[in-house]
């Protein structure tokens, strides 16, 4: 029986209660995993080198250290501090942050690791702590605990050998699940001998594999088949039942829970590329600042006396240094003085950006869903600029465009339509016309009916909630069905030990045993029941798609039922078929014993049950059919239409049926009435009457001709609904095209294929892809996300279907559905409707683009215009690296002095406010295809910085060409140049930040006066104060006694003005236009009022201190005439 399968490696063998086998079977226990759950990264003793080595692995954080390394083993002419300390803060600021999310991992750990769980060991019930199960241990769980590994259960309270439990921790659902214990297990568990075997640990929740034998008497070991419904999983709660007890099977890590939380891959936004590509020009910028320079020093220490001058005689020890080693330092030196151009500090401000950010989505009170109580959810910070850059959208049809809220609508029995008009105990029958009778208030005979309404009670996995007397089921369509059996007169009492009852119309009590369960998968599309009545008649009913029943049954019975089935798909209904079969005593015998033969193995298991599930699932009878309708979610046309307006392709890719789909979309605006649809489907390939690839190519080059080659060029900025002179096109594939598209038998037509199938969807308003299973669906993401472009895609569903599709997408968005959260906890974010979609990228998704794009040009901007005056001040110092700035200064610039204004702009900004933005959803194609970090943009950005610096520079040396600027006669040295020069530069690009903000609040008033008071306030505490762990004070009252210089003080004003002047008129001089108009007028009072002011009384002011300056500068002129005069 066995067949050598325990001799596979894939396979464990695990002792009941760690009793011993009979001598005859030599199983060597093997070792098993401890039951304890680690999410943690990090010990103690780790964290340190672990979580350094992680951090450097990043280019800008290894690049720092380097620059570090280099200024304290060389002679640089900037402190180790300087990169030291802005390096150390980083560092320390990530760790602190990945330390505290990982001892919150630790804390929820030691939560589940500690819980005190009971465990039968000899007869006795011992209380341990839940980490100390092993595998093979007899665990006792009483109602509403948690199972604290995965069972197979023994023993329940229950009478019928069953419990129930509720997976919502796993995969969300609510609803009650029935478990089975394992057949003939000794109701005393003491006694029981046993040995499980069954498959090694895998993630899927939903299967099992494994066979129990259980040893009595010396006899031939009992063998019986275990599956998904004898294992209680991690995470599960027992509910309705007092007590089970259950054997440890998975353990620890090893559990199916533990399994499904690992393995998620990192996604990376298309942000973090541009910022690498900008790093790197900025890379090439300081190596040749420092060759440029490093190659002039020794051109100008070349010329005689200029190499050892008479009062800096040169050592013996720098006589005797290579003249190549010399140079190579004096390069590292000059790599020192100007590594400051690269941001370190933007990594850490982009991370905290997008971090705080996240926030701002789940306290959003529009996401909030009364009917849950919940609202949306942020599963991973990193991704929130790709909202605003998304170009394709995936999206699932049943409980994401629909509200997966089944209600039965009418049904078809032999071609007679039946529609539920009361509610009388008889079916109201009427105006038949799908089938060949046409006769009006015809019906179908009685017997027919009620063998009907009999396979709607029977074929289901539907169980009677207790208390309340109402239905629970894994899926809304089997319970639509059994309440609208109710309405004609049956009703489904439930389950009980095998035992189904139902109450039929005369108010008689019919009981069917149930033999067997063909469970429904997404491959065969159908699920049936195999029935014993008390007659000894054994049954077999099946529903399921047509495309799966229709060639399991008579033709000719066929005929009466499909005109009906396509009608209702066409008004958008779901729609199931119904076959039943009587089964002689020899082919359930034959069933029964494939079934059970199938049930036991351990390789192959689902193939040999399949096999089996096809053999018996043929030669039915069709019945009828029904009709459920789905309702559409709130408001889902119009965010389709918003969707489609802000410039996104909206695919839909659904298991359903092609007709249902169609009206769904059409129900959706995705087609209009006066879109022409191409349809590439099964029906469409078999019309040719020729070989399906053939009649798959001409339709291709055909759709091609049509859609992509005649087709007019579209503007990118003209919506569909303007350009009505053009055709719009809609495009429809089914599963299998598709199929025979992705994987053609020569390789060069499947290339071929793919191309022209992608063109011609890229040229159609809307795709609908139906009949998919979850695999495709990831197919066709990867394939649009791979194409030419690497658009950006988004994936959103509600289902355990849809989790492929969303962790194959750039953005993967789960719906708080009806489905199980599975989704939820795969998705990057999750929504609890579909009507959300448009806020979270018209809105929030358009402003975390801008803000981020706006702080990652403003760093490499600022530093910019930090270092570019060092650069220039070497040209006028013998190239000498001396720097310009004070080391503090040099430390506390990105740290301090300019960092937490962009951090505030970055987190609340608004340059149109989220109403306009949602009502203009053309909006969103300003910043499409990463707009604003563009070459164009990035450029301009870095000659606004040049500018600033080559002023900031020359207008200060222009200042210094009058030797005496104090009262006294006294001049200024280089420590107050480079102070003026960095107190020009902190104003205007603190100020150049606050001209930019479009949206003020007062943590914007607060951190950009307060950085700069700041700033001002530390360089006098820094200068006024003899620090006595400093070897030189290079600023001692430098600052106080520059800003005794009138001069200093106009210099510095006039160069912040004339530094803003070309934003200022820009901003002034600047129309309104389209949409932002409406901004002149805030919603809030304190949004604009600043720049508005600003821009208003600048141009005046400007004028009044360019009158003062000149008053002064001839005071200034008079007064020295009179001092030398005398």
């Amino acid at each position: 029986l066995l067949g050598g399968d325990e001799r596979r490696v894939d396979s464990r063998t695990i002792y009941v209660g760690h009793r011993s086998c009979p001598a005859n079977e030599a199983f060597i226990p093997p070792k098993f995993c401890d039951n304890r759950i680690v999410s943690s990264k990090y010990t103690v003793w780790n964290f340190l080198p672990k979580n350094l080595f992680e951090q450097f692995r990043r280019i800008a954080n290894f690049y720092f250290l380097i620059i570090f390394l280099v200024q304290v083993i060389v002679d640089t002419p900037t402190s180790p501090v300087t990169s030291g300390l802005p390096l150390f803060f980083v560092i320390t600021v990530t760790a602190i942050k990945q330390g505290y999310e990982d001892w919150l991992r630790h804390k929820a750990d030691n939560e589940v690791n500690k819980y005190p769980v009971t465990v039968l060991e000899d007869g006795r019930r011992i209380r341990k702590e839940s980490e100390k199960i092993k595998v093979g241990d007899v665990v006792e769980v009483e109602e509403n605990e948690t199972f604290p590994c995965d069972l197979i259960l023994l023993q329940s309270s229950r009478d019928d050998d069953t419990c129930f439990v509720t997976t919502a921790s796993l995969d969300g659902e609510s609803n009650h699940k029935t478990h089975y214990t394992v057949p003939d297990t000794e109701k005393d568990l003491e006694s029981l001998n046993a040995t499980i075997e069954c498959e090694q640990p895998q993630p899927d929740l939903y299967k099992f594999v494994g066979r129990m034998h259980i040893y009595k008497n010396n006899r031939e070991p009992a063998v019986r088949s275990l599956g998904p419904e004898n294992l209680l999983l991690k995470g599960a709660t027992l509910k309705n039942t007092q007590k089970i007890c259950g054997v440890a099977v998975y353990t620890g890590m090893e559990t199916k829970m533990a399994l499904n939380y690992q393995g998620k891959s990192q996604k990376r936004s298309a942000v973090e590329k541009s910022i690498n590509a900008f790093l790197l020009v900025y890379l090439c910028i300081l190596v040749s600042k420092a060759l440029v320079c490093t190659t002039l020093k020794y051109v100008w220490q070349s010329k005689p006396g200029q190499d050892e001058p008479w009062y800096n005689e040169k050592t013996q020890r720098e006589k005797d240094t290579n003249l190549y080693l010399k140079m190579f330092t004096d390069f590292l030196s000059f790599m020192v003085l100007f590594n400051f151009i690269i941001p370190v500090s933007m990594y850490v401000t982009v991370e905290m950006q997008k971090f705080l950010g996240s926030f701002f989505i789940t306290w959003d009170k529009d996401f909030f869903d009364p009917e849950i109580k919940e609202g949306a959810l942020v599963n991973t910070s990193d991704l929130n600029e790709e909202l605003g850059q998304v170009e394709y959208i995936f999206t699932d049809k049943t409980g994401t465009l629909t509200q997966n809220n089944m209600e039965f609508i009418e049904c078809c029995i032999d071609g007679f339509q039946y529609k539920y008009r009361d509610a009388s105990s008889e079916l109201d029958g009427f105006c038949v016309t799908d089938g060949p009778v046409n006769k009006l208030q015809q019906k179908a005979g009685r017997e027919r009916e009620e063998l009907f309404l009999r396979a709607l009670c029977l074929c289901h996995t539907v169980q009677v909630k207790e208390p309340t007397e109402g239905f629970i089921a894994s899926s809304p369509d089997e319970v639509a069905l059994v309440k609208g059996a109710m309405r004609y007169g049956f009703t489904f009492l439930g389950l009980e030990s095998k035992t189904m009852k139902i109450l039929n119309r005369n108010n008689d009590v019919e009981m069917y045993e149930l033999l067997h369960v063909l469970n429904f998968d997404p491959v065969r599309r159908r699920m049936s029941v195999i029935v014993r009545a008390i007659s000894g008649d054994t049954l077999l009913f099946c529903k399921g798609a047509d495309s799966s029943i229709f060639p399991r049954v008579r033709q000719e019975e066929v005929e009466r039922i499909r005109m009906h089935v396509e009608r209702n798909a066409t008004e958008g209904y779901r729609t199931l078929c119904v076959a039943y079969k009587y089964l002689s005593a020899e082919e359930y015998a034959q069933a029964d014993a494939g079934l059970r033969e199938a049930r036991l193995a351990l390789q192959d298991r689902e193939q040999k049950l399949m096999a089996v599930y096809n053999q018996v699932e043929t030669g039915m009878s069709l019945i009828g059919a029904t009709a459920v309708e789905d309702r559409l979610q709130e408001e889902a046309a119009e965010t389709m239409e918003a969707l489609q307006g802000a410039g996104m392709k909206v695919w839909v890719l659904t298991g359903d049926k092609m007709e249902t789909a169609k009206s769904t979309c059409y129900a959706c605006r995705l087609f209009q009435r006066n879109t022409e649809l191409l349809e590439l489907t099964v029906r469409t390939l078999e019309d040719g009457g020729r070989k399906r690839e053939e009649r798959l190519h001409e339709l291709l080059l055909e759709y091609h001709k049509k859609a992509v080659q005649d087709a007019p060029p579209v503007k990118a900025a003209v919506t569909r609904s303007w350009s009505l002179t053009n055709q719009d096109y809609g495009f429809i594939i089914d599963g299998a095209t598709l199929s025979m598209v992705l994987n053609s038998s020569n390789e060069s037509n499947s290339s071929r294929y793919k191309n022209l199938f992608l063109q011609i969807c890229q040229n159609c308003t809307a795709v609908l892809c139906c009949r998919m299973a979850p695999l495709q669906k990831a197919q066709i993401v990867k394939m649009v996300k791979n194409s030419k472009g690497c658009p950006i895609t988004l994936s959103i569903g509600d289902g355990a279907n849809d989790v492929s599709m969303i962790l194959e997408a750039h953005v993967g968005i789960g719906i708080k559905g009806k489905e199980g959260r599975q989704a939820v906890r795969n998705s990057d974010y999750a929504i609890p409707k579909l009507k959300h979609l448009k806020k979270l990228l018209l809105a929030h998704g358009h402003l975390y683009y801008v803000r981020i794009a706006h702080l990652v040009q403003y760093f490499f901007y600022k530093n910019l215009c930090f270092i570019l005056p060092q650069f220039l001040y070497q040209f006028f110092c013998g190239y000498s690296q001396q720097p310009l700035y004070d080391a503090a200064y040099l430390t506390m610039y990105n740290i301090c002095f300019t960092s937490m204004p962009i951090l505030a702009y970055s987190l609340l900004e608004q340059h149109i406010c989220m109403e306009v933005l949602l009502d203009n959803a053309t909006l969103y194609r300003e910043i499409a295809k990463n707009a604003m970090l563009r070459w164009g943009p990035f450029l301009y950005w870095t000659l606004l910085g040049v500018f600033h610096g080559l002023l900031f520079f020359f207008g200060v040396r222009y200042l210094f060409s009058n030797p005496a600027l104090q009262d006294n006669g006294q001049v200024f040295g280089n420590w107050s140049y480079g102070t003026i020069v960095f107190t020009v530069l902190v104003f205007t690009v603190t100020l150049k930040l606050a001209l930019d903000t479009r949206h003020w609040t007062w943590i914007n008033h607060f951190v950009i006066w307060g950085s700069l008071a700041f700033y001002v306030f530390f360089s006098f505490f820094w200068g006024g104060i003899i620090w006595p762990f400093l070897r030189q004070q290079r600023l001692y009252f430098v600052f106080a006694n520059m800003l005794s210089s009138v001069s200093a003080w106009l210099v510095i004003i006039l160069l912040i003005l004339l530094s803003l002047l070309p934003e200022i008129l820009l901003v002034v001089f600047r129309k309104p236009r389209g949409p932002h108009a409406r901004q002149v007028e805030p919603k809030h009072t304190d949004t604009l009022t600043f720049p508005l002011c600003f821009t208003t009384f600048l141009p005046l002011f400007l004028d009044a201190v360019l009158h003062i300056f000149v008053v002064k500068r001839g005071w200034l002129l008079l007064f020295s005439i009179m001092y030398f005069s005398e």
